[in-house]
């Protein structure tokens, strides 16, 4: 198929390079070709523009970035949005599209549409419940009247989305539950794939312990690292997961803490102050995409507490693949999409159920013994959930099903 991929989120971004690029790579080995639009944050692309281009040559993609703009509010995204349309529409004038690839909402508005002017297939790649993911987030004030009419507009859109797309793809089946309660056709349903956030299980493998890097962090080798990787704030329960490590630190007093993410340390130093907890117990780092599986390979377990709520139920923690692909077991909560079920099944972790103090303690007892087991088995146990080739995989099934339909 010729398809046209279009996605608000960017190239340059982490999760352009970790979850759209690799798909539509292993996708061009089933005969698809692909042209895509992408909004991309000014600073991200000066700094990747060069390598993702290359990158995307190299595959025979062809890439039309737009500029990502922030400011003012929502006025911003409608600008976005229109320069998305007209780009999407020129490149159908000169390519005749088989089918439109829509990233999330503001991308299936194109789509929808497309289908209805050219006749072209409409994939919806919902990626989570998002204008509910937008005020469970605390991003859109529901008692705002101007984000209560922008909620109620795309809660419709969404019942548009479902029941007008020739492919749905829902990340998880807990989402896809939700849905089925919604009014939402039969016929439509069966047009559903599951498909996880998967990751690059070559990238991502487990290494030698890195004691260089251990020592350069000013941990020491008897140390045992507990680490979260990833954004702090909306949906993350930073505070729950410091207080876990309070805990681990009490059963065990060798656990330090690994931080890898973009935000500002000071916002992990004040959640520790909050707690009492030592701030020389933690390390807060940036790190990009092709460094983390070196810092995963000093880690003996990874975090990651996300608030269980009703768009969550649609979430596939792109964190989670990574570290269970580096061989890290994993402590999560329950109520995030299907997490709780794989990791029963895949036996990679512990779920918590509740923040009690009893139940942290009962859980950083379960998780210390986890780190017992073999490195190899934690990536192999979950290799059939998480693979970038089992993905991709569905991906090429869910096309050529669309495809006959």
């Amino acid at each position: 198929m010729n398809v046209l991929y279009i996605s608000y989120d960017g190239m340059t971004d982490n999760l352009g390079q970790s979850q759209v690029i690799p798909y539509l790579k292993g996708l061009t080995g089933y005969g698809h070709h692909f042209d895509i639009i992408s909004c991309e944050k000014p600073d991200k692309f000066k700094a990747k523009e060069a390598e993702i281009r290359k990158l995307l040559d190299s595959l025979n993609i062809g890439w039309h970035p737009l500029p990502y703009t922030k400011r003012p509010p929502v006025l911003s995204s409608v600008l976005d949005v229109v320069r998305m349309y007209r780009k999407a529409y020129s490149l159908h004038r000169e390519n005749k599209y088989d089918a439109v690839h829509c990233r999330s909402y503001l991308s299936a508005m194109i789509g929808q549409d497309m289908k209805k002017k050219f006749g072209t297939q409409f994939i919806f790649d919902m990626r989570g419940f998002w204008p509910d993911e937008r005020i469970d987030g605390d991003l859109w004030n529901i008692k705002n009247p101007v984000y209560r009419i922008i909620y109620n507009y795309f809660k419709k859109k969404e019942l548009q989305f479902f029941n007008e797309s020739d492919l749905n793809i829902s990340l998880t089946h807990a989402g896809l539950n939700e849905i089925k309660k919604m009014s939402v056709s039969s016929e439509q349903i069966n047009k559903f794939s599951i498909i996880p956030c998967c990751s690059d299980y070559d990238l991502f493998k487990p290494l030698p312990r890195d004691i260089a890097l251990l020592r350069q962090l000013g941990f020491e080798e008897s140390n045992k690292i507990l680490c979260y990787l990833g954004s702090i704030g909306t949906w993350y329960m930073f505070d729950e997961m410091m207080a876990m490590f309070k805990q681990l630190n009490i059963q065990d007093n060798s656990f330090r803490l690994l931080i890898m993410t973009p935000e500002p340390p000071s916002m992990v130093y004040d959640s520790a102050k909050k707690l009492g907890i030592n701030s020389d117990f933690i390390k807060v780092v940036s790190a990009t995409r092709q460094q983390v599986p070196q810092y995963l390979s000093i880690t003996h377990l990874g975090i990651s507490f996300i608030k269980p709520c009703f768009s969550k139920l649609s979430s596939s923690p792109t964190k989670m693949g990574e570290m269970l692909a580096a061989g890290v077991p994993l402590i999560c909560n329950s109520g995030v999409g299907d997490v709780e079920r794989i990791i029963n099944e895949t036996k990679t972790g512990v779920v918590i159920h509740g923040f009690t103090e009893d139940e942290m303690q009962s859980v950083a007892i379960k998780a210390i013994e986890l780190i017992q087991i073999p490195r190899e088995n934690i990536r192999e146990q979950s290799r059939s959930v998480f693979a970038l080739e089992s993905g991709v995989k569905l991906y090429a099934q869910a096309y050529d099903k669309m495809q006959k339909q």
